[in-house]
């Protein structure tokens, strides 16, 4: 039977974008990452059953319905930021801290202080792993006992105006920002209903099924235990499920590839995942940048190990050697270049970054996100960080003229080149006018898993 796919992929993308081009964007996104490139299938295609099975969950995921009312506003997109359209609420009221003191006491004596005047709804914080994680969830919860409090571990902090080591930072919201906020924990990555019972929960707080939320009213958070390699099928699972954009980050422990921890509401988790969901008072858009350019080298998987996401062929050669050959140097001297030339799955002339991790003894490649036989990667090179950066908030900003908070989740490797460069400064003062919290992490989430990226949440 041929054309099946193909029909599935049309009656996916009409039920659930509804006629909205932001939300179509999004969908196509969701199927490329997950192996399914629509532009590939026609109706004269033969029938995948492993495709089709992806496809009709997609669909019945959302009971074969989306009530995204299309929204003319809603269709102007770029490579660096998403918007939802335009509300009547605008002032925002978001506050940021963070502390540098020593010990747990003496930094949430300090946030306290700097936050006394301001009655936070809801607390994000990111904290350095040098802290007791049980201690620091305990008393950053006592410490603002009205508040919904969550958070995570770090590789690293991102304040307003600084890119910090050895710190913790904060981000509130209050009434007005904040119109309300639910907070899940799945406490056990490998339970697959995880997911669902979280979203049940969302319904009975916010009265209506997540999958009948509308993506500019609602936007989800999502903290992952950086070390799970959980990230894909978890944020797959999300994606299948509503058309909320969820965006986060993987938790780190300042590289010594250890231990990762999550904090909600006084109680620490490993193997776990928060997924929050929000309401915000005013208008918020998502601000993707990688800082790399394509070099037009294909690289495509034919041999891999999805579940260790390692790339065994590329191009039918032992990946090392292909990927060698691509950027004209020796499997021994190879893995030098990871920082600078990762691969990237390309869609709509926008970079989806994966980051090789290292090269086997079987010239195999083991990578820091999924890879799927069949992808066709791109071979990217690094740009300006600092530029690429300062274009995509100046963007952010001209939307509407003003920005009143962001959240950073900020990959570790770039974080690691700014540190090689003696550019923390200069990213840090790329914030230094707006409210910002945010970390290094062992992976970011917007739409799928990324990696070498910034991934912001940006309040306007």
């Amino acid at each position: 039977m041929a054309g099946k796919v193909r029909e599935m992929i049309d009656f996916v993308l009409r039920q659930r974008a509804a006629g909205n081009p932001m939300l179509e964007k999004i969908i196509k996104t969701k199927m490329i990452l997950k192996g399914i490139n629509p532009s590939k299938f026609t109706h004269q295609s033969d029938d995948d059953p492993e495709v089709l099975q992806q496809l009709e969950g997609m669909a019945m995921e959302l009971g074969y319905l989306c009530r995204e009312a299309s929204d003319p506003e809603a269709g102007g997109t770029d490579s660096a930021s998403t918007a939802a359209p335009a509300k009547k609420i605008q002032r925002m009221d978001i506050i940021s801290a963070h502390s540098t003191k020593d010990t747990i006491d003496e930094i949430t004596k300090d946030l306290r202080e700097q936050l006394v005047l301001f009655d936070a709804k809801l607390l994000l914080f990111f904290a350095s792993s040098r802290f007791a994680p049980d201690e620091i969830s305990r008393k950053m919860q006592d410490s603002f006992p009205s508040s919904l409090v969550f958070g995570c571990s770090t590789a690293g902090e991102i304040a307003t105006g600084s890119m910090l080591d050895g710190s913790v930072v904060v981000m509130g919201f209050n009434d007005d920002s904040l119109l309300d906020a639910k907070i899940e924990i799945i406490e056990d990555l490998k339970d697959q209903g995880g997911v669902k019972k979280a979203f049940d929960a969302f319904a009975g707080h916010f009265g209506e099924a997540v999958a009948d939320m509308a993506s500019r009213e609602y936007v989800g958070i999502v903290l992952v235990d950086g070390l799970s390699g959980a990230e894909e099928n978890l944020i797959e699972t999300i994606g299948d499920s509503t058309n909320v954009v969820f965006i986060g980050g993987s938790a780190g422990d300042d590289l010594k590839f250890n231990a990762t921890y999550l904090y909600a509401s006084g109680k620490t988790y490993r193997n776990a995942a928060i997924v929050a969901l929000l309401k915000p008072g005013a208008d918020f858009v998502f601000v993707k940048t990688q800082s790399f350019r394509n070099l037009a080298t294909c690289l495509e998987v034919t041999k891999a190990d999805e579940a260790s996401r390692t790339v065994l062929e590329f191009n039918g050669k032992p990946a090392a050697v292909a990927y060698a050959e691509a950027i004209n140097t020796s499997v021994e001297e190879a893995s030098l270049r990871f920082m600078h030339n990762p691969v990237g799955l390309v869609i709509d002339n926008e970079p989806f970054v994966r980051s090789p991790q290292k090269i086997n003894d079987n010239g195999s490649m083991a990578f820091y996100c999924a890879v799927r036989e069949g992808m066709e990667l791109s071979l990217l090179e690094s740009t300006d960080i600092i530029e690429d950066t300062r274009v995509a908030i100046k963007r952010a900003r001209e939307e509407s003229g003003r920005i009143y908070g962001i959240i950073n989740f900020n990959c570790i490797l770039r974080t690691l080149e700014l540190k090689q460069k003696n550019l923390t400064g200069e990213y840090g003062d790329l914030f230094s006018a707006v409210p910002t919290a945010g970390f290094s992490t062992y992976g970011e989430q917007y739409i799928g898993h990324i990696n070498q990226t910034a991934t912001m949440l940006v309040f306007k």
